[in-house]
């Protein structure tokens, strides 16, 4: 999802002008010069999103890996996060001016790169045989089936977040099913308290009804993701529907905050963490804004799945992590050492560089890092689900279709301008438009 690859998603938050930052280069959290190599050093430049949990991710790594050899030395280069980003990465790799190795989401977007022209790819690493099934998946390129990229931190369960405290209060158990989400629900709205939360100012936040339900469709139809990917069914039927029609219920039963179209995610996450609103469908690695902001309430929140509607067990869907990736421009002894800086993000060394760095909320892309130290409990809950094996991948790291505007078009169900049904026919057609510049089969 755009989103929550936004996060990582998700974690992407606009910051100064993407030309200020991409003349910025740190060492160790401090300003250097692009490329001043000592003599026999061969200097690169690591690309990577600015918002905090990346920029420190991105520090531990250099850092560890500077310190680890003497060969090579890596610099970071800041870039934001969200549509700005996304369009600075493509920018830079068409032009030929991308930095020696860059951090960027996993899954669709990662296609949408054209991975086959622009990048190298690393399935023949040593490391690789250690990568997760579903982050093989997420760095296959639809063109060879190569891979192309390894894993950057961990990934993300999306679903909802909630308050505990307020569940205990009012005598309520996590529902099972959609019927027991809308039971909870107006037991909290008639309790006073906000029942779900909508934070549609941070745009991206509003699809998790419908992209969070995924792994719901894929366990009654575990083919829905091919036949979507050549064009056999669309989103205007069931099961597609189901996420959409989630977002039209909340709103037509008054679920929802008043505000809900201007709310930012930040304010959100503090009416959440005090009680003032008590479910947020959202990603689980927004905690973190919540052990910065309210340090206090962090193990008042819980997580579950988005609730099933198509009866069965509810599964929760998982968003795998962003990844790093070397463009075909990077070549000689700089392509050297930015296999050489791979190599290391992704041993036990870099892994306990990366822990040291961010608290983990969701499984990892490498099968050899496992989470470590005091987790908040929505992370506990997200891996209780993952280690069960009560989990699957978002549709964006199984399929490489994405229509863009899928967030416009879901507020305009969340705020009552349209139906569950037209809006997944305005995304069936935002899609196509999609399928034809990827030249999908089918469409």
């Amino acid at each position: 999802m755009r989103t929550a690859r936004k996060f990582l998603k998700a974690a992407g938050v606009l910051g100064a002008s993407a030309a200020l930052m991409l003349t910025t280069a740190c060492q160790s959290g401090s300003l250097t010069g692009a490329n001043n190599a000592s003599a026999g050093v061969t200097v690169i430049k690591l690309l990577s999103t600015n918002d905090t949990t990346n920029t420190a991710i991105a520090k531990a790594l250099a850092d560890g890996f500077n310190a680890s050899q003497s060969k090579y030395k890596v610099n970071i280069v800041s870039r934001p996060g969200g549509t700005e980003g996304d369009n600075l990465v493509k920018t830079r790799l068409s032009t030929g001016s991308m930095e020696d190795v860059f951090q960027y989401n996993s899954g669709s977007l990662m296609n949408n790169l054209n991975p086959t022209k622009n990048l190298i790819p690393l399935g023949d690493e040593g490391y690789a045989k250690d990568f997760t099934a579903p982050f093989k998946t997420a760095v296959t390129a639809t063109g060879d089936s190569k891979l192309y990229g390894a894993p950057w931190g961990a990934g993300n369960g999306g679903g909802i977040m909630y308050n505990k405290k307020v569940y205990q209060q009012l005598g309520l158990s996590v529902p099972e099913t959609w019927d027991q989400f809308m039971a909870n629900s107006k037991k909290i709205k008639d309790a006073g308290k906000v029942a779900v939360l909508q934070t549609y100012g941070t745009t991206w936040t509003s699809q998790l009804f419908m992209l969070g339900d995924f792994a719901n469709i894929n366990a009654k139809d575990p083919n829905w993701a091919k036949n979507w990917t050549e064009n056999k069914i669309n989103y205007e039927t069931m099961p597609g529907l189901a996420g959409f029609q989630k977002t039209e219920d909340v709103f037509k039963a008054g679920l929802i905050n008043s505000d809900a179209p201007s709310l930012t995610i930040d304010n959100g996450l503090k009416m959440l963490a005090n009680g003032d609103a008590v479910q947020y469908p959202i990603l689980s690695g927004n905690i973190t804004t919540v052990q910065q902001n309210s340090p206090d309430k962090v193990n008042d929140l819980g997580f579950f799945p988005i609730p099933s509607s198509l009866g069965g067990k509810s599964v929760l869907t998982t968003w795998v992590p962003n990844a790093l990736y070397i463009p075909q421009t990077t070549k000689g002894a700089n392509l050297e050492a930015a296999k050489a800086f791979i190599t290391y993000t992704e041993s036990g060394d870099g892994c306990k560089a990366q822990l040291g760095a961010f608290s983990p909320n969701g499984p990892f892309g490498m099968n050899t890092c496992k989470p470590s130290g005091n987790l908040p409990q929505v992370a506990q809950d997200v891996f209780s689900y993952s280690n069960s094996g009560n989990f699957g991948p978002a549709l964006e790291f199984i399929s490489p279709l994405k229509g863009p505007n899928l967030e416009s078009i879901i507020i305009l169900v969340g705020t009552g301008q349209k139906s569950a049904k037209d809006a997944a026919a305005l995304y069936d057609e935002d899609s196509k438009k999609q399928a034809k510049q990827l030249n999908l089969p089918g469409w």
